[in-house]
């Protein structure tokens, strides 16, 4: 009689048997980030590298390197994505997780015939985060002449993994430590794969400290019955291939439905057919939440099923951008510039401000006066906007009256946003040296013709400004230092 562990072992070990000599035969390119293979611990993954892989998670006209894996290959017109399989696991609990992949013997010959190498991303990082050039957090191109490679302790050579540097001929890497909850991304590669339509097949198997307490819940094990995969979003136009072929039903499939929830309650109000074998595949171009049941040998009372969200988007518009000014530093209190950019979703773009990084964040701070760009870009690729300018009202803490036609000369800038604006300038004993109209160039650092030395000058910035349909008088009091 066997335990309920061992039955576990089982049926997954069945399962993986089955997922092996029906998928990878009828799917010979390897599935992209998107549809990455859920696992766990709880038993040895098999699985093959074969064909040209899917590109489209690396561009390779975009993309060289990602971590130590380069382009390269037998092949000339190699990328990155050369003979690949994509895995996805969910650490159940914290603790201490490596992983061994090792090459296996193709059918008929002695020894294994390919060279595995690897990128772990995480954790939580999403796929436009990894199509983009993210790095992963572990890497290993070396050469795999114990036809084992992993984070951890090779269980060959018993040599501790370190951090990957090339010709180490350390084919580990460290051990990671993860927390409960935390989604990583495996992304396994044969670069010498021998191009003759032979799948090249391997098994990872996972150890550390947290798998050796407990192999059933080290990895969110429930987390591989989500065998649609992570939500997806993508961009509008694009097509979204699901497929049911990785489900804990394995081959034992009667019947397939698919179905879709497009105003988002909950409830599916379209039945969809799906293609290819069984109907297990179905082509998405529309936002929604979709659904699949499989029903199996055991009949309709005991359905496989599960759900993904896709979402698709369109490229922002310029006129979708708005800039809202928090602060200026024509307060007191901050004394500086900062601004949102406002945008439906903001969760969904990235900004940049006057051709500086991209960042999540809609707030920037401390920014110059005056005319500033921002750009703003949907964070999974679908578009940007162009440079859309905005004022900032506020002054420059110095200038540099040098002849060099920049920065030479000193004023509150957007002052023409203001009512009545009058500027006056001082030096520290008070003296008035000039006075600023609106509309002039501003301040050069001279008083009656005679250069004004370096130094910290004051001046007195008074204003009227509409404030809910009321007109508020402001003063603003400070200094600015002139550097030559």
């Amino acid at each position: 009689m066997f335990s309920p562990k061992t039955m576990r072992k089982l049926v997954c070990a069945a399962f993986l048997i089955l997922f092996y000599l029906t998928v990878n035969a009828q799917n010979p390119s390897s599935a992209d980030c998107r549809t990455a293979i859920p696992i766990c611990a709880d038993a040895s993954i098999n699985n093959t590298v074969d064909g040209v892989g899917d590109v489209d998670d690396f561009d390779p006209e975009v993309i060289s390197f990602t971590g130590c894996l380069g382009k390269g290959g037998i092949d000339a017109d190699g990328n990155i994505e050369f003979n690949s399989a994509w895995f996805v696991f969910r650490a159940g609990r914290d603790g201490q997780l490596g992983f061994d992949i090792r090459s296996l013997p193709i059918s008929g010959n002695d020894s294994p015939s390919a060279e595995i190498d690897f990128a772990l991303y995480g954790p939580d990082v999403d796929c436009a985060d990894i199509s983009g050039g993210i790095e992963p957090i572990r890497c290993n191109y070396e050469s795999n002449d114990t036809d084992v490679t992993g984070l951890g302790i090779n269980p060959v050579s018993r040599i501790d993994g370190t951090t990957y540097y090339e010709n180490s001929e350390n084919t580990y890497d460290e051990w990671l430590d993860v927390q409960e909850g935390e989604i990583y991304y495996l992304f396994i590669n044969n670069f010498e794969a021998n191009l003759n339509g032979d799948a090249e097949p391997f098994k990872i198997t996972f150890t550390g400290s947290s798998v050796d307490a407990d192999e059933d819940s080290a990895l969110d094990c429930d987390f591989r019955d989500q065998f649609l995969g992570q939500d997806i979003s993508a961009c509008a136009g694009d097509m979204v291939t699901l497929s049911a072929l990785n489900s804990p039903a394995g081959s034992d499939i009667v019947n397939i439905q698919w179905s879709a929830d497009y105003d988002g309650d909950g409830v599916p109000e379209a039945n969809l057919a799906g293609g290819g074998l069984f109907g297990a595949e179905l082509e998405v171009t529309t936002t929604g939440n979709y659904f699949v049941r499989i029903e199996t040998s055991a009949g309709p009372t005991f359905p496989v099923l599960d759900d993904i969200m896709v979402t698709f988007y369109d490229p922002p518009n310029d006129s979708d951008v708005s800039v809202e000014i928090i602060d200026t530093n024509l307060a007191i209190d901050p004394d500086r510039n900062d601004v949102e950019i406002v945008i439906a979703s903001p969760e969904v773009y990235e900004y940049a401000i006057n051709g500086g990084e991209f960042q999540d964040e809609p707030i920037f701070r401390d920014i110059p006066s005056g005319i500033n760009t921002v750009i703003v870009r949907n964070r999974y690729g679908c578009g940007e906007t162009n440079p859309i300018e905005f004022l900032v009202i506020g002054y420059d803490k110095f200038f540099t009256p040098n002849g060099d036609d920049n920065n030479d000369n000193w004023n509150i800038k957007g002052v023409e946003q203001l009512i009545n604006p009058r500027t006056y300038i001082y030096d520290r004993y008070g003296k008035l040296l000039a006075q600023i109209e609106p509309g002039a160039l501003g301040w050069d650092g001279t008083y009656n013709g005679r250069r004004m030395p370096s130094t910290d000058y004051w001046f007195r910035f008074e204003y009227s400004q509409d404030e809910s349909g009321v007109r508020v008088a402001k003063l603003r009091k400070t200094h600015f230092s002139l550097k030559r």
